[in-house]
């Protein structure tokens, strides 16, 4: 199988190097796509382009897996390319004909990390270290969870803005998995978007927001048992 994976907000296609290992080890291969978060014009379209372009040509299906606000890019990018099933990892999913601020979708949890994100006057918000380690990463060896905090970029937010350029969702099997210590997006939001807007039941892993950093071995096997179900 190859797995095309698309990070969330903030991050980069090197959040997926400990996952992609792993999958690597069980015979799998797989795509990182680096997302332009940190341009202020990048709306959806944009970034399914970036998913669409790192795709390598000569690949017939592959399971998409989109990470947190990946979860808006990836039904878009699954319609417009040969794709044998998404699967959303802690992900916000967009609703056809609304932008995703419109939905009041109450994805969020109430965990309060001791240094928020900082909104600046371009429209961009950034993490600070303690607080991006507390949200994201607070189950990661501290090492790692330092690095990764590090490495984050703004985020600006036109993609969430923006009304969905969605139209209906792709016809292909779709997976949810919802980490049931994340603080970023809540376990329960994600319990219902999984039956609601994709009709299944969704997968629980444990841990927070970021299992490819905490957890890749038990997420690369959850990723694999879903796609083999096909």
């Amino acid at each position: 199988m190859h797995f095309v994976l698309v990070h969330g907000a903030y991050h980069g296609a090197w959040c997926w190097d400990q996952l992609r290992a792993e999958l690597e080890r069980g015979g799998h291969a797989s795509t990182a796509v680096d997302l332009p978060c940190d341009d202020p014009d990048a709306g959806a379209e944009r970034y399914v382009d970036e998913v669409l372009h790192a795709i390598p040509k000569q690949l017939d299906a592959v399971v998409m897996v989109g990470h947190s606000l990946a979860g808006l890019t990836v039904p878009i990018a699954a319609s417009r390319v040969r794709t044998a099933m998404t699967i959303y990892l802690c992900a916000v999913l967009p609703v056809p004909g609304l932008s995703f601020d419109a939905q009041h979708a109450e994805s969020g949890t109430d965990f309060q990390p001791s240094e928020p994100a900082i909104g600046h006057a371009d429209g961009s918000d950034s993490w600070p270290e303690r607080g991006a380690i507390e949200i994201f990463f607070h189950d990661c060896i501290p090492e790692v969870a330092r690095t990764a905090a590090r490495r984050l970029r703004p985020q600006y937010w036109k993609i969430t803005q923006e009304v969905t350029p969605l139209r209906s969702w792709p016809p292909v099997p779709a997976a949810y998995i919802v980490c049931t210590d994340d603080r970023m997006v809540s376990p329960n939001y994600g319990r219902r978007a999984a039956r609601r807007q994709l009709g299944v039941d969704p997968i629980e892993l444990p841990g927070g927001h970021s299992p490819f950093l905490s957890r890749p071995r038990v997420l690369a096997q959850a990723l694999v048992r879903a796609a083999s179900r096909l």
